[in-house]
C-alpha cells in the first residue's frame, strides 16, 4: 500500500473531509491514467462541495475541462 493510500484510508476513518479534498487532488495529480484522475478529482469535488471548500470552483473547472460533466 502506498503512503497516499494509507493517508486516504486514515482520513476516511476519521472523516477528515478537508484532508480528503487535498489527498484526492494529490492522487489525481499523481495518476498516469485519465480515468483514474477523473475518479479522484470527482471524489475531491464531492467532498469540497459538502464543505463549501475554496477549491470547489477549480475542481469543477478541471472536471469540465476533462469532459466529466454532461
Amino acid at each position: 500500500m502506498s503512503r497516499l493510500d494509507a493517508q486516504l484510508l486514515a482520513a476516511h476513518e476519521v472523516d477528515d473531509r478537508p484532508a480528503l479534498v487535498r489527498l484526492y487532488q494529490d492522487a489525481a495529480q499523481m495518476s498516469n491514467d485519465e480515468n483514474a484522475a477523473g475518479f479522484y478529482l470527482t471524489h475531491a469535488y464531492i467532498f469540497a462541495l459538502e464543505l463549501g471548500h475554496a477549491d470547489t470552483p477549480a475542481l469543477h473547472a478541471k472536471l469540465r475541462a476533462m469532459g466529466r460533466e454532461s
